[in-house]
């Protein structure tokens, strides 16, 4: 392999990654979501800490460590959507990325 095509090689793979980075920030940023007073991230964090709470109340932290009072199965299938609708189009537009490298 010459200069010129270990070059490219090498710069296809930094703008690979740099995609790939770029794709997961968009992603986390529409993670985020209003509801009930508070900001919340869909995700399995988010998740695990509904299932947890017994009842069908609980007094969560949001986002911005504001105490919000939320109906956990409400807030449970709030987040689930998000999460599976954002990982679903950030696989479609990964594997895209990686059609295209």
């Amino acid at each position: 392999m010459n200069t010129d095509e270990l070059i490219a090689h090498a710069r296809a793979r930094f703008d690979h990654a740099a995609a790939r980075r770029t794709l997961k920030e968009k992603y986390q940023g529409k993670m985020i979501f209003g509801w009930n007073g508070g900001m919340w991230q869909a995700g399995p964090e988010l998740q695990n800490t509904l299932l947890a709470c017994p009842g069908t109340e609980a007094v969560l932290l949001d986002l911005y460590e504001n105490p919000v009072k939320v109906a956990t199965r409400e807030l449970m299938t709030m987040s689930q959507e998000r999460w599976q609708e954002q990982m679903n189009a950030w696989l479609a537009e990964y594997e895209e990325l990686n059609k295209n490298r």
